[in-house]
């Protein structure tokens, strides 16, 4: 390509793609280059929440939470398909903090970040229904508030598209090999890693959001010594059968002064974390650990009537957050903030490099580093930050009209089954009317892999998603490989090498 970007993003996760499409919205040209698969690290391993962050209060981190309280009902509104309310119990436990700085806490939390539309919090007796199911009986008083659940690899894949779709260049499986500083910009070698091919790309501007790899990244294809430095820490989670039936969700405090959340995940599972490990080593080889495993389950077991065991575990997984190194001395105290570094000089092209930041405020993130590269990018100095009042792909909706979209579709696809309409709209919003294209009936839902999972819907991820693989589909743009029988991730895999092979073979 001979053409020159105005930026060039290495990184698919959140902040690359939230980056990309902020200034895609602009009218900037952007290629992003993904190495792997979009939110195939950090980003997927979350605790899928959009929240404040309770916690951060003890750590006087008041900034950071009213940033991210302020974000939960705009990304809401964005997202209603893959984002939505989420009552919490925080049981008060006589061992550890106290009832009145429970309700301090919940109390600054509900007002500091301008609060409308989650309700607010309350207490609630633990010890008759729904609160109680799960718990054991000693746990008699509790709070209950709002934060909110969201889809993160669905959020990170939805900002790819809606970037593309605003003439953004996107690019996965593509590794930067080379980023250099010349007097008209960058030229950035790229490889291809399916085809081994390699090219070079022209920027202004570069942006380093790789996450875990930001620093490796500055000192191996930028070849820079920056001054900020990453921190990367470990979080864990273990997926175990439902321990509860209600709806809510529990954060349970520790003696060690951490919390756990217990969450329900995927109908018939509870999702249980984080942990928070400092961690050395190559991100792309994170594991959850028999200790952590070992602690989680310890951890919420102390609250649920039924003991929560090592055995029972179906699923883990583990992600590494780049934290910036403000020099906490625990892993669990580093700040969840983000710093956005420049390294810029006179007639020197600039390099933004991204440094921590949580899923919560991917949005404000991608809104600061345009006004930081406005000075550079006059197009984006003149264009007006857009974001906060727009939708993602599937998005264009009411979060309170969930259910009408789900009966539309039902409507239009009567042969459906209630649960299976209820998961595309879950997974794809307002798309959902466009997966199952003529058909007048299930047959004509094309290969069925087990569950409720088509054809349809895996051709629509290959061809709007990016998908090229059967982990891509059952783990990052869906979860359906809790739910399916073993066999079907390699049924899956040969449907998909057909479809690329045929698509090959037309040319």
């Amino acid at each position: 390509m001979s053409k020159t970007f105005d930026l060039f993003v290495i990184g698919g996760g959140i902040n690359g793609c939230g980056i990309a499409r902020d200034a895609s919205g602009r009218g900037l040209s952007v290629f992003l280059a993904e190495k792997a698969d979009f939110a195939s690290a950090t980003s997927s391993a979350s605790t899928k929440l959009i929240h404040g962050g309770l916690r951060y209060l003890e750590y006087f981190e008041f900034r950071l939470v009213r940033k991210a309280l302020k974000e939960r009902e705009v990304l809401l509104n964005m997202a209603p398909h893959i984002i939505w309310p989420l009552r919490f119990i925080l049981p008060h436990h006589k061992g550890l903090r106290p009832a009145w700085l429970l309700r301090l806490g919940l109390f600054i939390y509900d007002h500091l970040g301008g609060r409308k539309l989650l309700p607010a919090t309350k207490t609630v007796p633990l010890d008759c229904a729904p609160f109680n199911d799960g718990l054991k009986s000693l746990f008699r008083r509790g709070f209950e508030y709002s934060d909110c659940w969201v889809n993160d690899s669905r959020l990170v894949v939805l900002n790819a598209r809606d970037a593309a779709a605003r003439g953004a260049k996107v690019r996965r499986n593509t590794e930067v090999l080379r980023a250099t500083r010349t007097e008209n910009g960058w030229v950035v070698e790229i490889c291809d890693r399916e085809s081994g091919k390699t090219g070079l790309i022209h920027a202004k501007v570069l942006v380093n959001a790789s996450g875990p790899w930001v620093s490796s990244v500055l000192k191996g294809a930028v070849g820079l010594n920056s001054q900020a430095n990453v921190r990367l820490v470990k979080g864990s989670h273990i997926i175990v059968p439902k321990m509860f039936g209600h709806d809510r969700s529990f954060i349970f405090q520790n003696t060690d002064d951490r919390i756990v959340f217990a969450i329900p995940y995927e109908d018939d599972f509870t999702l249980i974390g984080t942990t928070d490990v400092d961690y050395q080593g190559d991100p792309s080889g994170v594991v959850c650990s028999d200790d952590e495993v070992a602690y989680l389950c310890s951890a919420v077991s102390e609250y649920f009537s039924a003991e929560v065991t090592p055995d029972m575990v179906v699923r883990t997984y583990s992600g590494v957050r780049p934290l910036y190194d403000d020099g906490a001395s625990e892993a669990r105290a580093a700040t969840r903030d983000y710093v956005l570094e420049m390294d810029e000089g006179e007639g020197k092209p600039p390099l933004l490099s991204v440094f921590g930041g949580k899923i919560t405020t991917y949005r404000r993130l991608a809104e600061h580093a345009l006004e930081k590269l406005a000075e550079y990018l006059p197009q984006a100095a003149r264009a007006n930050s857009w974001t906060k009042d727009s939708v993602l792909p599937g998005g264009d909706f009411e979060p309170g009209d969930f259910g009408a979209v789900v009966a539309s579709l039902k409507s239009a696809y009567p042969f459906l089954e209630h649960e299976h309409a209820y998961r595309l709209v879950r997974s794809y919003g307002s798309d959902a009317m466009k997966i199952p294209g003529y058909a007048k009936n299930t047959s004509e839902l094309g290969a069925h892999f087990g569950g409720d999972l088509y054809g349809c819907e895996v051709n629509w991820l290959i061809e709007q998603e990016w998908a090229v693989s059967a982990e891509d589909i059952l783990w990052r743009r869906s979860r359906l490989g809790l739910h399916l029988p073993g066999e079907a991730e390699g049924v899956l895999e040969q449907y998909i090498a057909s479809y690329f092979e045929a698509n090959r073979m037309a040319g």
